[in-house]
């Protein structure tokens, strides 16, 4: 049932294997397919074993947006100390190099409430203390934003957050940050990544003690610093003491430091969904642990609808996203789910409208810095006529917030205030150079707050963004494939002329770069009126598509837009999944 190959590189990863329950869960299954090796009548179990065996060594878990990400497992293509240790070696081997004073500076290394996210948290500090490099640990179960505000707080050469964020219970993962407080972009993490593909044997690698003096335990001190940061400038209106707001955090870790940040922040408490309320690294409650996905809600906006809410609020499981639903008369069940282009015009119209009485200045008489948004080339360019309305500078990057954070550091002139992406992340100011869950729903709170205080709603608030902006639609189509890179070949090599009827304008493909942009493997077509983007997921075996339609709003007809919108949005939908699938 197994190769050779295979079972030598299983025996050997299991000699030098540093946790006793991961070795003993490969000894099992290597007895289990070499079982099946020997006996025709081996039960489909046995064979179910093989196949296991062979996908956890398939190759090594590889550098996808920020980090690793993958199940929780004994084996090189999985999350486990082995795998921990390995890249964290690697890590510190870099950081020395690159760095010669991040031995002082030290590395900030949180983790979430997932399956053996503590242990790997231990296991990367003992790591880095046993290269030299010292180590700041944040107390355990904490969100992501609060490691990223602690890269720079501390001022630290770089940051660990053990999270798989969103995905299934059965993952974990490990994600990097930079001195900068953002996210690892390119070169780093390749020659990082190749640092570990020359690793030697791991019982190489010096590991010291837990005890090590070298490991700085933080206690809440970094909690009380980050919420002084985001509630600064968040402070709430008046009239916020009359919303009525439902929060979950999913089973996840944000909703101690998301309940302090609203009470610091003057807003009344909300109504927690209790089944919701603890970490739970099973989720049990939901079917997966994405905001995103229909359904994740339905214990909040029950709850919400019990009790007359204005709003549900919701963090991910690692606390970096942010998703609202709202009440709507024309909504099945009376409420909906806004999407992550809604918020993030919401949001950038409230930001600008704030940025515009609160310019920075350089000192003395100078002159204030242009603010600046940014988002992402799959977003939505509604923002882009928001900033333009207001005077402020705007930014597209490609897709991820280790290029959003980053979008007002090529232009000096200017101030970052805000950066979304459609995929419910939001960054409000720079306390945080990443997507934060927590500073957003504050935002969000004095949004509606102020909407609520002027007798308007937030669906109401939206349509007066739409009504002065044009409606823009937006849209996402996923495709499988196990050849991500054979479907894109496909399409540079036959472009198509037209989809849905409708000519198509321009093609850019970002291979080598723009002007503005780094290389990507992207694909953008221009219509009459609407923009497809697409490009293989970073982290799963699929295409992705991202659709825009844009209508204009004549003489305050918004439903007639709306309307119009949607009907070449189906067709345009339709013809880009088959021109995916063919």
């Amino acid at each position: 049932m197994i190769g050779e190959d295979l079972r030598a590189r299983v025996t050997a990863w299991i000699a030098d294997d540093p946790d006793e329950r991961d070795r003993a869960e490969l000894t099992a299954l290597l007895a289990a397919a070499t079982a099946a090796d020997s006996d025709e009548d081996a039960d489909v179990d046995a064979a179910q074993a093989a196949e296991d065996l062979a996908d956890r060594f398939a190759g090594r878990l590889q550098f996808g947006t920020a980090g690793l990400r993958g199940k929780v497992g004994a084996g090189p293509n999985r999350m486990n100390r082995a795998v921990v240790r390995g890249t964290t070696a690697s890590l510190a081997g870099w950081l020395r190099y690159v760095n010669p004073a991040a031995t002082e500076a030290g590395v900030v290394i949180g983790c979430d409430a997932r399956h053996r996210s503590d242990e790997f948290a231990l296991e990367a500090a003992r790591v880095l203390a046993g290269a030299g490099i010292a180590v700041h640990l944040l107390p355990p179960r904490q969100p992501t934003p609060l490691l990223a505000f602690a890269v720079r707080h501390l001022r630290a050469a770089a940051g660990v957050m053990i999270t798989a964020s969103h995905n299934p219970p059965a993952d974990n993962g490990y994600k990097l940050y930079l001195a900068d407080g953002a996210q690892i972009v390119p070169p780093a993490d390749l020659e990082i990544e190749a640092a570990t593909r020359a690793l030697g044997p791991l019982a190489e690698i010096p590991v010291s003690g837990g005890d090590d003096p070298l490991i700085a335990r933080h206690d809440d001190q970094i909690a009380r610093a980050y919420l002084d940061a985001v509630c600064a400038g968040a402070q709430a209106p008046k009239g916020a003491a009359w919303l009525r707001i439902i929060y979950t955090p999913l089973h996840g870790v944000a909703c101690e430091l998301a309940l302090r940040a609203f009470e610091q922040a003057g807003f009344p408490p909300p109504d927690v969904v209790e089944a919701q309320a603890e970490p739970d690294p099973d989720f049990r409650t939901v079917a997966f642990p994405n905001p995103e996905e229909p359904g994740t809600l339905d214990l909040a906006i029950a709850q919400a609808r019990r009790s007359g809410a204005d709003l549900v609020i919701a963090n991910d499981p690692d606390g970096d996203r942010l998703a609202v639903a709202v009440p709507d008369d024309n909504a099945t069940g009376g409420w909906r789910m806004l999407t992550g282009d809604q918020v993030g015009a919401l949001l950038g119209a409230y930001v600008l409208g704030r940025a515009g009485g609160d310019a920075d200045r350089a000192g003395g008489d100078a002159e204030p810095r242009r603010p600046l948004v940014a988002t992402t080339i799959v977003s939505s360019t509604m923002l882009a006529r928001i900033a333009t309305e207001a005077g402020a500078a705007y930014a597209e990057t490609l897709t991820g917030f280790k290029w959003i954070a980053r979008a007002g550091d090529l232009r000096p002139e200017c101030r970052f205030v805000y950066g979304y992406e459609e995929a419910l992340g939001y960054a409000v100011g720079t306390a945080v150079r990443d997507k934060d869950g927590i500073s957003a729903a504050l935002a969000v709170l004095g949004l509606a707050a102020l909407a609520r205080s002027g007798g308007e709603s937030l669906l109401e608030a939206y349509d007066a963004l739409e009504a002065a902006h044009g409606v823009h639609l937006t849209g996402q189509i996923t495709v499988p494939t196990t050849v991500p890179v054979d479907v894109m070949s496909r399409l540079r090599v036959t472009a198509p002329t037209e989809l849905a009827g409708q000519p198509v304008l321009s093609v850019s493909d970002l291979t080598g770069g723009t002007a503005d942009l780094p290389s990507a493997d992207v694909l953008r077509y221009t219509l009459p009126g609407a923009r497809v983007v697409i490009r293989p997921s970073g982290t799963e075996p699929k295409i992705k598509a991202y659709l825009e339609v844009v209508e204009p709003v004549i003489a305050g007809r918004l439903d007639e837009a709306r309307h119009a919108a949607r009907a070449r949005m189906d067709p345009l939908r339709e013809a880009v999944r088959d021109l995916l699938a063919s």
